[in-house]
């Protein structure tokens, strides 16, 4: 019996290294951590490296070199393990020729752990029609399915990977809300990649940053929005900023937008520059050097 809890981490992700053969893409040195009761987002551009991440985490590709830890202890597909963790990738993990009561009588069969009351909740929340073939459901349909079996497990751990992406606003706030219940329970935590930003603002502790295969920033929420801020000045006066106080700053048509941290210093020393706070548009803006 494996102790869930012997670890202030529900997973932690260390020195993860992969190089595709195929394409000049990588991984390079993915340091993530995820507390218990606790969400985590990772945002990035499309391409950015999250899924492919997320594909490492869970043994689907195999890394190069690093440590992918779950509940304290090396993740190797160990059943005792993989049990607890609910997991919604981009494609369904169902056949597109059962519904969804058909699904939970294959589930019940095939998994000890399977929650059936949770699951048939979940239906009934989400409206889902459960005699009605899930290939004749919409995407957002699928998602949610997706979602309510990842929840029927005796879930401790979910990894999510776009799993607003595409939806209307509230179908993503539907979901949003329920992830927010999971973490209610301090024995369960999230792990979610998205490029929408708006919606980690909203639920996310913890946000990681990622650009070309690599975690160009990683910080609590609350500090980002409150304690970080954004410097504004034009070409000739980035000088005046000096190189310590820049963690990252884009170029465009002449003007200079500053990633600083501490915005209270900042805005005391450089009196003659306009400082915001950010969003995290704005910051993954920054730190791609990509327009928002």
């Amino acid at each position: 019996m494996i102790d869930l809890y012997k670890n202030a981490l529900a997973l932690k992700v260390s020195g993860l290294n992969k190089t595709n053969k195929t394409s000049d893409f990588s991984l390079k040195n993915i340091n993530i951590e995820v507390p218990y009761g606790s969400i985590v987002g990772n945002i990035g551009r499309n391409g950015a490296g999250k899924s492919t991440t997320i594909s490492c985490m869970l043994g689907m590709f195999q890394k190069d070199e690093g440590k992918v830890e779950i509940f304290g202890s090396e993740y190797c597909n160990q059943i005792n393990i993989k049990k607890h963790i609910g997991v919604v990738l981009d494609e369904p993990n169902f056949s597109l020729l059962l519904t969804p009561n058909e699904i939970n009588k294959v589930m019940k069969n095939n998994y000890n752990n399977w929650e059936e009351d949770s699951f048939k909740n979940y239906l009934n929340r989400f409206k889902l029609p459960v005699d009605k073939k899930t290939k004749q459901f919409s995407f957002g349909m699928k998602k949610k399915l997706s979602l309510a079996i990842a929840l029927s497990h005796e879930t401790k751990l979910l990894i999510l990977d776009e799993i607003t992406s595409g939806l209307d606003p509230v179908s993503r706030d539907e979901i949003l809300c329920i992830l927010l219940e999971f973490i209610e329970n301090p024995e369960h935590s999230v792990y979610i990649s998205s490029h929408i930003t708006s919606d980690l603002e909203k639920i996310a502790d913890y946000v990681v940053f990622m650009d070309n295969g690599k975690v160009v920033l990683s910080e609590e929420k609350d500090e980002l929005l409150y304690n970080y801020g954004i410097l504004r000045c034009n070409d000739t006066e980035l000088e005046k900023v000096e190189k310590a106080d820049i963690i990252s700053y884009r170029k465009e048509y002449g003007r200079v937008n500053i990633l600083v941290k501490d915005i209270s210093k900042i805005k005391n020393k450089y009196k003659e520059f306009i400082v915001n706070k950010p969003n995290f548009d704005e910051i993954l803006s920054i730190l791609t050097g990509e327009e928002a």
